[in-house]
């Protein structure tokens, strides 16, 4: 058998939709969403399971195995929105950083040339 490649019959098309169903219940939107709370692999993150791994994630799941509950989905959410305020302060940093490099002359015919009006300093 190659590499990452299924050693059995696919899953049905109805273990697929109660996989979907399943996780939808417990916050995810998709297979490739909670691959790393139920450690799926990159085949299964796919969506693509055999019947035996199907049965065995679907009883995972009804157990309420890797539910986020109120508390974990609030703080993975303002993880998210710190580590996007970082990225955006990040990026306004390089962007300052470039303009203070132009020469005055370079930055004032690019305005110019987008319309504005420039008078150097008196």
């Amino acid at each position: 058998m190659a590499f990452g490649q299924q050693s059995g019959p696919p899953a049905t098309g109805k273990q697929l939709a109660e996989i979907d169903a399943l996780l939808a219940r417990a916050g995810f939107s998709s297979t490739r969403e909670a691959r790393h709370i139920y450690g799926l692999t990159q085949r299964q993150a796919g969506g693509r399971f055999t019947r035996q791994e199907a049965d065995e994630f679907i009883t995972r799941l009804l157990s309420g195995e890797g539910e986020l509950d109120s508390d974990e989905a609030a703080a993975a959410v303002d993880a998210v929105v710190v580590a996007e305020q970082r990225a955006a302060r990040r990026t306004a940093a390089r962007q300052d950083e470039l303009l203070a490099a132009l020469p005055d002359d370079a930055l004032a015919d690019e305005l110019v040339r987008r319309g504005w009006v420039c008078i150097p300093p008196g």
